[in-house]
């Protein structure tokens, strides 16, 4: 088991103030939501345009807005955090951190992260306020309440990819928008696989994310909109590959990679059971940096 990890499902009083600091900020999952933005930015820069100081404030803005919006999400979810596994360990929850804390700790962040990526350019920085509000104060607490939840928090979760496109292209283009919807389809079948692995746990926080049916199972309609969403991928490659955003050889590598991700998708309709949401799961993970690798590498 990795030390991460190890962190994560540590009891409260064995973590210090930093390791308790990262585990409110799920640090490892940030790391991600900026390496995504990070990665679109070398795209549409190399070559050109590309500038170091614009990298540095994209990173510290985009580090600092997204601690901001999981700490705010663990305040808010303190009480169902304690009723999962997986989160009951959480700092707020258990008390090890105050929620007068970890609240001004995230008023700082956010504040300090809009003002790092307005710098970059006032769009960039209004595309951060947007994902901040989002995620915080319109998909944390609809979880609750309603599947659709997921479409909401869907995205926050694509716009760090439009974020980096806009911090070096200074404007939101079309390349942009096409990246966005990649990631934005992509999350369906990658939270479902993850939801479906986790619904017990979900479930005992009374988290209302995959539709169940009458009996309070998983509706097996959810494998089918997992194919779907996977399967709208595959016209929006075709289009960057039409408006000459992207050559012969990042196309056919975007396809495969997409492809393989609906064939998945349908195996889970098909089979729908732990062993195929695992397998969907594991390729979601590799699934959008693998295609940034692509964009960048030919």
């Amino acid at each position: 088991m990795s030390k991460s990890l190890n962190i994560a499902q540590a009891k409260p009083s064995e973590l210090n103030l930093i390791q308790r600091f990262g585990v409110l900020v799920k640090f490892k999952l940030s790391s991600i939501v900026v390496t995504t933005a990070i990665l679109s930015y070398v795209i549409v820069t190399m070559g050109a345009n590309f500038s170091s100081v614009t990298l540095l404030l994209l990173v510290v803005g985009g580090f600092l807005v997204t601690f901001a919006s999981n700490a705010l999400n663990q305040v808010l979810e303190r009480e169902f955090d304690t009723m999962m596994d997986r989160t009951k360990n959480r700092p707020v929850a258990t008390g090890e951190m105050t929620v007068s804390t970890a609240v001004l700790l995230a008023g700082i962040m956010s504040v300090v992260g809009i003002i790092a990526l307005s710098l970059i350019h006032p769009l960039v920085g209004l595309l951060g306020t947007v994902s901040f509000m989002l995620y915080a104060f319109v998909y944390t607490p609809l979880k609750r309440h309603t599947t659709l939840s997921v479409a909401i928090g869907a995205i926050p979760g694509a716009l760090p990819i439009l974020i980096g496109t806009t911090a070096g292209e200074g404007s939101i283009t079309l390349f942009g928008l096409c990246l966005f919807a990649i990631q934005f389809f992509w999350q369906f079948p990658h939270f479902w696989a993850i939801g479906y692995l986790s619904f017990e746990d979900y479930s005992k926080a009374g988290f209302k994310l995959l539709p169940v049916d009458e009996k309070g199972k998983i509706a097996r309609s959810l494998g089918m909109s997992s194919t779907i969403y996977a399967a709208l991928i595959l016209p929006v490659c075709i289009l960057m590959y039409m408006m000459g955003h992207v050559n012969l050889i990042e196309f056919i590598g975007t396809m495969v990679l997409s492809i393989g991700y609906l064939v998945l998708s349908i195996l889970f309709h098909k089979q729908f059971n732990r062993d195929s949401a695992r397998k969907l799961m594991f390729y979601s993970f590799l699934y959008v940096p693998i295609l940034l690798i692509i964009l960048i590498s030919f």
